[in-house]
């Protein structure tokens, strides 16, 4: 086609349908309902495939609610949670006005799986339950590479629950000879955001407390105070960063190690100085914050900074609940 230009209808005509077919990949990224199995992984036996899906048509005729396998080989760089919801929201799982969908994503290439549930069923299969049945009743088949019984066994916990059987019992809970209790966490640890959520939360929250925290170990008599008074905030909003066992770390440091550093910084001259001009003037000026003596305050700049405010943050929805794990 040297030489060949587009014009007039035909040529828009053509480039129309090149655009299309650029943009067809996309569209190829969330497979075609073909049924309440879709093994296109091919990880599923004839035989598991048929007794699925006789189980999620007994259960829709009987309730209403859609329980949809999808295997795919792999989830081409996106996360477990993002590709669940694309499938949830193209497939249209449940019934209008009850949003009473299931969805089971399996994903052997990338070791992923996630229970995406509608709203309308959130409150029966609840982010817990099904990190539940993720960890006691899928994981560890997948392990063995049991993905028939895998997932046979977590789309029949589902249904169980859903038709309000009891939740699979827990692995973590208290064992009977009496060795003591442990806590899971497991749970916490799966509706983390993801890691670009974090960082800019860490952002947020670590430049608060962390401000307070600094103000505190140089500033003398109140330090003490805050010192107390964050250690609620250091307690918790870390959790949703490092997780459980990453925010009791740093609990530990900061319980620690502002008292040692304020012992150490108690002793410079700085330190001295600002202490005498709080007892002489009753203001001290640190690191170009003025510190008020008699009631605790700092400004910069003449103005008083307020700490009445809370934290807040805004809601969005994700396209249910639900619980995704590894193996």
């Amino acid at each position: 086609m040297t030489g060949t230009t587009l014009r007039g209808p035909a040529g828009w005509r053509a480039w129309l349908l090149m655009l299309a077919l650029a943009a067809s990949p996309a569209l190829a990224d969330v497979p075609f309902l073909s049924g309440r199995v879709v093994d296109d992984a091919e990880i599923l036996s004839p035989q598991v495939r048929e007794r699925i899906t006789a189980l999620s048509k007994a259960h829709e005729d009987k309730t209403t609610d859609q329980v949809v396998v999808l295997t795919v080989p792999t989830m081409d760089g996106k996360s477990v949670e993002e590709y669940a919801n694309e499938v949830f929201a193209a497939w249209k799982l449940g019934q209008k006005g009850k949003d009473n969908g299931v969805l089971v994503v399996v994903a052997p290439k990338d070791r992923k799986m996630r229970i995406e549930v509608g709203y309308g069923l959130e409150g029966t299969l609840t982010d817990a339950i099904a990190s539940r049945i993720i960890r006691n009743e899928m994981t560890p088949k997948f392990k063995n590479n049991d993905y028939n019984g895998g997932i046979e066994s977590g789309v029949t916990a589902i249904v169980s629950v859903l038709q309000g059987g009891s939740a699979p019992a827990d692995s973590a809970s208290t064992s009977s000879s009496g060795k003591g209790f442990s806590i899971d966490t497991s749970g916490i640890e799966e509706q983390l955001p993801p890691w670009p959520m974090r960082i800019l939360l860490g952002c947020f929250i670590f430049g608060i407390i962390g401000l307070f925290t600094f103000m505190g170990i140089v500033t003398p008599g109140v330090g003490w105070l805050l010192y107390f008074f964050l250690i609620p905030f250091w307690a918790m909003f870390p959790i949703v960063i490092l997780g459980v066992k990453g925010a009791l770390i740093l609990l530990v440091i900061y319980l620690v190690g502002f008292p040692i550093a304020k012992l150490i910084l108690s002793r410079t001259p700085a330190y001295l100085k600002a202490k005498e001009d709080l007892k002489k003037k009753g203001t001290a000026t640190i690191g170009g914050f003025t510190v008020g003596g008699s009631s605790g305050s700092w400004s910069s700049g003449g103005s008083s900074s307020s700490s009445s405010g809370g934290f807040s943050g805004g809601g969005g929805s994700s396209g249910g609940g639900g619980s995704s794990g590894s193996w």
